[in-house]
């Protein structure tokens, strides 16, 4: 189980990656030494007392202290950028129920899970320090907490970089000009010095699109045609209206 160290540290994975690990193989083991302002991680052979001291641990402080940990290694490899692009292909894999079942599920052997993890870490062409990462989240058993750790590292992220996060929801997808745009208009709105945009598709919306930013998403415009309609419909007493058959 994973303990809060306050002084640096490495992370290691228990088992070098297999020979499957096309893009991340490496000689010897994968060693990653960061230190951070925030508590990071030390991944040991813990003992029964201290891994139930761990159990206190909430789920949202041990997700941003591995997501720290992993902004720290990225920035020191001066790999951010490649790190947040890795984070989303992780992102994408465990939205899939069956895949986050699959890492979660205690009859599973973890060196199954290894296995698997190799796979994912050579089609995602993922960086060395990622594969490692998602291979000590496996051996620790705290897959459960990816989704978390994931909103944890778009934070850290964004402090690092000055950067402002906003989720554009459409129906269909945007072109990259449109998405720009929006950008800017972002932009003038928070006075962040960047903005990083996210894009998601959803049929509800009818048509339009709807920006979602600020802390944890707190701001919202919406300009959708669901919105129209719903305030349309809000406005209109139909209630003693019968149509004629």
């Amino acid at each position: 189980m994973a303990a809060l160290q306050q002084s640096p540290v490495a992370l290691q994975a228990k088992s070098p990656p297999s020979s499957t690990l096309t893009q991340t193989q490496t000689q010897t083991p994968i060693r990653l030494s960061f230190s951070s302002t925030i508590p990071s991680l030390k991944l040991t052979t813990t003992s029964p007392r201290h891994r139930q001291r761990n159990l206190g641990i909430t789920a949202s402080l041990a997700a941003a202290s591995y997501a720290g940990a992993l902004a720290d290694v990225a920035k020191s490899k001066g790999t951010l950028e490649a790190t947040v692009a890795d984070i989303e292909k992780i992102e994408q894999v465990f939205s899939d129920s069956q895949t986050f079942n699959f890492f979660n599920n205690p009859t599973i052997s973890i060196e199954k899970k290894r296995e698997v993890v190799d796979k994912i870490a050579s089609s995602l062409n993922l960086q060395p320090h990622s594969a490692n990462f998602l291979s000590i989240l496996v051996d620790v058993k705290r897959t459960e907490i990816v989704n978390e750790i994931v909103k944890e590292f778009e934070i850290v992220y964004n402090k690092m970089t000055d950067t402002e996060f906003a989720i554009v929801t459409s129906v269909v997808k945007l072109e990259a000009q449109h998405l720009a745009q929006i950008a800017k208009q972002v932009q003038k709105l928070t006075g962040g010095k960047n903005v990083r945009i996210k894009s998601v598709i959803d049929p509800a919306l009818v048509a339009g699109f709807t920006i979602k930013y600020g802390s944890s998403g707190s701001k919202m415009i919406d300009m959708s045609v669901k919105k129209q309609l719903e305030d349309i419909a809000s406005q209109l007493d139909l209630s003693d209206i019968s149509l004629a058959v």
